[in-house]
């Protein structure tokens, strides 16, 4: 079964537009997944079905801004003007909506990429709420977010928050490619198989390579900002479990580092984390044809043991 839902956004401005997907069988549990910058929910497919053949529910939605959000309401690249914890408290206005169709179920958050920020900023926040949270491609410090929040803040306290200026783009997400050899499309360093760099790069519901307002970058950086150090840990409730992975040639999670530096403040405030780092791999470890089930199944079975 397939519930279209549409709600809301926190910004007060855009109908956001999700799904609830429910396998034909009892489910056990509730995941949330959580898409990443500029693309949008239906790349996770595979995973969807991988999540409902295993007995959960997944509820997935587009962020203000990107995919079929943004095409409803023709604001692609454009988040509003009511700050950093939008997408988060969009995505706890989806999960109230689940709950009330399906109540009494444990309760997950998927989030990758940004997704992944945008759900440890949601642990901080409404932690009690969930029974388990895995994080995929997450980011410790990002390297160059620090001078780019203050590039950044400068230019929309100048009026120019609805503009955007390619420079800046460049210069906080440019180097990415740069363990990726030779570079032809620049979105590269999301996964090796270059199927998975084309259909990115021309799928016409993916906003990445569609301009992001500076003021909306601004968010951006700023959502890494409040989900930094142990000040960020210690508000996640010591009894969530966290399960976090990643690709050790992913240079959001600057190759490695990055995620452990992630466990690191939560196992420093008391926390729970198992850790999984895939060598050889970038961004997007659910989208390598020899590794997607492998990842898949890791993360349902660390739902599967919250729940046993």
């Amino acid at each position: 079964m397939l519930h279209e839902v549409s709600f809301l956004s926190f910004n007060e401005r855009d109908m956001v537009q999700g799904w609830i997907y429910v396998p034909a069988c009892k489910p056990k549990g509730i995941v949330q997944l959580i898409h990443g910058f500029g693309e949008h929910s239906r790349r996770y497919f595979h995973m969807i079905v991988k999540f409902m053949d295993a007995g959960y529910i997944v509820a997935a939605d587009d962020h203000v801004g990107h995919g079929k959000t943004a095409m409803a309401n023709n604001t692609w690249g454009n988040w509003g003007e009511k700050g950093c914890h939008t997408m988060m408290e969009d995505e706890h206005l989806l999960t109230l909506l689940v709950k009330e169709k399906y109540p009494e179920l444990p309760y997950f958050l998927f989030g990758h990429s940004m997704g992944s920020f945008i759900a440890r900023d949601y642990a901080a926040k409404y932690g009690n709420e969930l029974s388990g949270m895995t994080i995929c491609g997450t980011t410790g410090i990002f390297r160059g977010a620090a001078e780019a929040a203050a590039a950044l803040e400068a230019i929309v306290a100048e009026g120019k928050g609805d503009e955007s200026d390619p420079a800046l783009v460049g210069s906080l997400l440019g180097w990415m490619c740069e363990r990726c050899g030779e570079v032809s499309i620049g979105n590269e360093w999301i996964c090796a198989d270059p199927y998975v760099q084309i259909d990115h790069a021309t799928d016409p519901f993916d906003a990445f390579t569609k301009p992001t307002n500076n003021r909306s970058l601004l968010y951006f950086v700023q959502m890494m900002e409040c989900i930094t150090g142990t000040d960020w840990a210690e508000k996640v409730p010591k009894e969530l479990p966290v399960y976090n992975i990643g690709g050790d040639q992913d240079p959001v999670g600057e190759y490695g580092q990055g995620i452990y530096q992630v466990t690191n403040w939560l196992c420093q405030t008391g926390h729970c984390v198992k850790t999984r780092v895939y060598s050889g791999y970038r961004h997007e470890i659910h989208n390598y044809s020899d590794l997607k089930d492998e990842v898949e199944a890791g993360i349902i079975a660390f739902m599967d043991s919250v729940i046993g």
